[in-house]
């Protein structure tokens, strides 16, 4: 099992200026990604950038928390320990920060099924070809085999080993899984 640090990953400008993500991990690499995982960093209030035919999974991990409005409708908070969102990227929702910068988790899916779950202190045992974890603060992980990783706060395991795994962290932490088999390096 592979550990990414995701602040040492280089920030990337959003597509419509409003921000900076790091990415995680684009699946294949290349404009027409299948599988995309990121963490972006929000200063300002602005729209998100629309993604057709891409569905979205978003959760704050850190500050205040946005008001996330879809058209006409109304403005609905997604703070920290919230569930994440999801929703049609087609339509990149209006966003306004309720108080001050967030960091903020993104898992983008283009013709695949998928989830992004916070995770909490039971075994996860999700039979998805594609699975990870994001730890915002520091976490141990286990699997079934009987491995254990000490995962420092801000960190990613984006290939975890079939079977059951589990988490333990006295923060935020979020399963990932996809449709999609990553073929990682590829």
């Amino acid at each position: 099992m592979q550990c990414l640090d995701i602040d040492s990953l280089p920030a990337q400008a959003w597509r419509n200026g409003g921000g900076a993500t790091r990415e995680v991990l684009a699946w294949p690499a290349g404009p027409d990604w299948r599988v995309r995982l990121s963490v972006a960093d929000i200063d300002r209030d602005g729209p998100f950038s629309p993604f057709p035919g891409v569905q979205r999974h978003f959760a704050v991990l850190s500050g205040g928390g946005v008001a996330l409005r879809w058209a006409d409708g109304p403005w609905r908070p997604q703070q920290v320990g919230q569930a994440p969102c999801v929703f049609d990227g087609a339509e990149g929702p209006d966003c306004r920060l309720l108080a001050g910068p967030t960091r903020d988790l993104n898992l983008m899916l283009r013709g695949v099924a998928g989830c992004l779950l916070q995770a909490d202190d039971q075994p996860w045992a999700a039979d998805w070809p594609w699975r990870a974890l994001v730890a915002w603060d520091a976490a141990r992980l286990s699997t079934a085999d009987g491995q254990r990783l000490e995962l420092p706060a801000r960190s990613a395991v984006v290939a975890l080993p079939p079977g059951p795994v589990r988490v333990q962290s006295t923060g935020l932490a979020f399963w990932l899984g996809a449709a999609q088999a990553v073929e990682m390096g590829a």
